[in-house]
């Protein structure tokens, strides 16, 4: 895939095949390219845990919430969960500029372990609507906090893009239960400004 076609096809999945696993190799690839990701003042105060049991997969489902916009759907059904989740905590050690900072760096280096994926016929969602209670699975030692969670999977689902109308963004599912997320164009975004 070219980077353009990557980017584009690189969505929000929230169904996945979950009998299809993913390998141990394969995610210890998409962290690597979280971890090559830019980082202000180069602090990397990012760390991640990778999980593929299917029971911890099991514990954890029932602490994350799926997608604001869709209120009737609880999340993908038994068979379409995630086949694996990453699971990003903060070294509060490591921390080194202003905490908000450090936030950017995790977009950035979740974005390139999401275009990874995708490159690997892997689909990801990240969730940061979660349980405080999801941390209570695991003895996180103080110096550490669990900001985010990302699902990964084989999709088992199509998003297309769309156009925004009417300033409407909030994505849908439509009667062929097709995920459509809607995009402000390229003519909404650039805008020009006059100098003071």
């Amino acid at each position: 895939m070219d980077l353009e076609t990557t980017i584009a096809a690189t969505r929000t999945y929230r169904r996945f095949n979950e009998k299809q696993n993913l390998t141990k190799e394969a995610l210890h690839q998409l962290i690597d390219l979280a971890r090559l990701a830019g980082s202000s003042r180069n602090c990397q105060a990012w760390q991640y845990m990778i999980i593929t049991e299917n029971d911890l997969c099991e514990d954890i489902f029932p602490y994350l919430g799926w997608a604001g916009y869709l209120q009737d759907w609880k999340g993908p059904a038994s068979g379409e969960r995630p086949a694996a989740y990453v699971l990003c905590l903060l070294n509060h050690d490591w921390l080194n500029v202003p905490e908000k900072l450090a936030y950017f760096d995790l977009g950035i280096s979740s974005q390139n372990l999401l275009l990874g994926a995708i490159e690997k016929n892997i689909g990801g969602c990240r969730i940061g609507a979660f349980s405080p209670k999801l941390a209570d699975l695991f003895n996180i030692p103080p110096h550490l906090t669990l900001e985010l969670v990302i699902a990964l999977g084989v999709p088992a689902e199509k998003v297309v893009i769309e156009k925004v109308d009417n300033n409407n963004t909030h994505y849908w599912r439509d009667e062929n239960d097709i995920h459509r997320v809607p995009k402000r164009t390229l003519e909404d975004i650039i805008i020009s400004l006059d100098r003071k």
